[in-house]
């Protein structure tokens, strides 16, 4: 792992807590790591070194239920100090998901058909 570098891994999301593994160089100890939702810290989160291996560290952040709502919440893990976004994780809900869904769907269909026609008329013209 190079110098500064730190690399977080989701795992699971399970009875509303979300869990990764972050890896760090090891003997830099824990770096400060946020949760935001919204431009919002979230509160919660835990850090747990890893007994066995040096620079490794369990993540566990509660998803507060008052955030879950219709649509898609997008959460963003980022490094304190840089600013970076180390991972980020979205939980989709509700009824007007299954509307924005089909719209996309119909949406990639009608771009899909559009390329493809333009792809054969491309092909006809150099012929």
């Amino acid at each position: 792992m190079a110098a500064g570098t730190i690399r977080l891994t989701g795992t699971r999301l399970r009875a509303g807590v979300w869990e990764g593994v972050l890896d760090v160089e090891p003997h830099t100890g824990a770096p400060a790591i946020e949760v935001v939702h919204l431009d919002r810290p979230i509160a919660g989160l835990r850090l747990t070194p890893d007994p066995y291996r040096a620079g490794r560290f369990a993540v566990a952040v509660p998803i507060p239920a008052d955030l879950l709502s219709d649509g898609v919440q997008t959460f963003l893990i980022r490094d304190r100090a840089s600013g970076a976004t180390l991972d980020s994780f979205a939980i989709l809900a509700g009824a007007p998901l299954d509307h924005d869904i089909r719209a996309e769907i119909e949406l990639l269909r009608a771009e899909l058909d559009m390329l493809k026609k333009a792809f054969r008329r491309h092909c006809i013209e150099t012929m």
